[in-house]
């Protein structure tokens, strides 16, 4: 998997990552933001401003990491176009029964 290295708020609900490969780009959290619950907590700009990365687990969160957290795993794909297969190649079930 690609790692997030930068992560930045933009005005809306939009956000910018870039990744340890080079691949950057602004991604629209709207969308989640319009179902409430957890993500209404982004309708205080302070909070939604304050994103942040875990680079060991390779997340976009907000808070204190148990508040509010993104797999940056799927801003990746949508910023690239690349599907869950092309990331996550299967593994042969020869190489795993050895």
């Amino acid at each position: 998997m690609i790692k997030p290295v930068k992560v930045k708020a933009l005005e809306g609900y939009r956000i910018w990552v870039s990744f340890e490969d080079g691949v950057a780009g602004e991604f629209d959290l709207a969308e989640f933001a319009k179902r409430g619950n957890l993500f209404a907590k982004w309708e205080d700009r302070v909070f939604f401003e304050d994103v942040k990365l875990d680079p060991g687990w390779r997340s976009i969160f907000w808070g204190d990491g148990d508040e509010l957290e993104l797999c940056s795993d799927m801003i990746y794909m949508e910023l690239t176009g690349k599907s869950v297969d092309e990331l996550m190649p299967a593994v042969d079930s020869e190489q795993v029964h050895t």
